[in-house]
């Protein structure tokens, strides 16, 4: 296997290794993994390609994106061999045009892709998606999601403050990445509902904010819960519904509002459909602040001139995406996107044998 980074001779004290990264701008200012040319051989030998191909030009500075760049990346993230199939397939899917990782890179909106990781692989990989799936504690979870963001920052050039133009930034800029909890879902999950098969393994990447708390610790019927994170959901300031066709809602329902919300025979289009209908802002309350006069709205939104009229936060019930994660406790969350970046889903298919 031929490597063609340069590499640099440095001490072999950690301390001396992390210096010099920070130094050079190359981590996120936590230590790292020093990317020896063996750990980044054994990265490599878990996909399948030549080091020196590129799954394409990384924005804002549009570098190329080649697997040996990615792979030197995961090993500085803490990622094992067997992490990094995701990692590509996460590259791949951001890359898609639909994703729009220029501006999501650029934006001064905290946005940052979330990996959401199903099928066997996750399992295989130990992808937690279980109770704390967003937090800390999880070795697949933090370094794959890391992984991601070191690319962005190395590869892509979106360092804070020069390309990457967000205002406050966002803890999900470190590291977002889980498994769905398939185990406690009482539906079909995510990637089976966008068309995969049960046995594939599908990472999908969404452009969202940290995830929103939503606590409903006494609600006993679905309508309850789901009004709940209706109201979560439709606030003046955020992003989503000023760009209405960009718009998308990530509802992660935690295992215990899933199943109340199964049992009163709510399926998934059910739980779409009710947030589409009750996540909603009167026109009144949207000309306060927010994005108003600046907004991208259908002509029938632009048309209306009653103040007391609920206009909707997405285009539709399929711009809500439903997964179930976390654990033991009566909360769910919502992540809305950025309002210009739609989810893109990509199956892994450079798993080495």
């Amino acid at each position: 296997m031929t490597l063609r980074s340069e590499v640099l001779e440095l001490s072999d004290s950690p301390d001396a290794v992390y210096e010099a990264f920070c130094e050079r701008e190359w981590c996120d200012g936590l230590p790292i993994i020093p990317p020896t040319p063996e750990r980044v051989e054994a990265m490599l030998a878990a996909v399948t390609g030549d080091p020196g191909e590129s799954l394409g030009p990384l924005p804002p500075l549009w570098r190329e994106a080649t697997l040996e760049k990615l792979a030197v990346n995961a090993v500085m993230a803490g990622c094992l061999p067997e992490h990094f199939p995701v990692v590509v397939a996460a590259v791949e899917a951001m890359l898609d045009p639909a994703f729009n990782l220029y501006g999501v890179q650029a934006t001064t909106h905290p946005v940052a892709p979330l990996l959401i990781l199903n099928g066997p692989y996750a399992r295989a990989i130990g992808m937690h998606g279980g109770a704390g799936c967003f937090g800390p504690g999880f070795r697949a979870n933090a370094t794959i999601g890391r992984a991601i963001r070191l690319i962005l920052m190395n590869v892509g050039g979106g360092w804070p403050g020069r390309h990457d133009m967000a205002t406050h930034g966002s803890p999900a800029k470190f590291s977002y990445a889980i498994a769905e909890n398939e185990a406690t879902n009482p539906w079909q999950p995510l990637h089976v509902e966008l068309g995969f098969g049960p046995d594939e393994s599908v990472v999908t990447v969404f452009g969202g904010e940290a995830p929103h708390n939503v606590n409903d610790h006494v609600s006993p019927t679905a309508s309850g819960i789901l009004n709940t994170v209706s109201d979560t959901a439709a606030t003046l300031g955020s992003n989503v519904k000023w760009y209405l066709s960009q718009s998308q809602l990530l509802v992660v329902l935690g295992p215990e509002h899933a199943a109340t919300i199964a049992g009163d025979n709510f399926g998934k289009d059910d739980v779409r459909a009710f947030v589409f209908e009750h996540a909603r802002l009167p026109l009144g309350t949207l000309k306060l602040g927010g994005m108003w006069g600046i907004q991208d709205w259908p002509r029938w939104m632009m048309a209306v001139t009653d103040d007391r009229t609920l206009l909707p936060i997405v285009a539709s019930p399929k711009e809500i995406f439903v997964i179930v994660a976390g654990g033991a406790g009566k909360h769910s969350a919502v992540v809305p996107n950025c309002t210009f970046s739609r989810a893109v889903s990509r199956p892994l298919t450079r798993v080495r044998p």
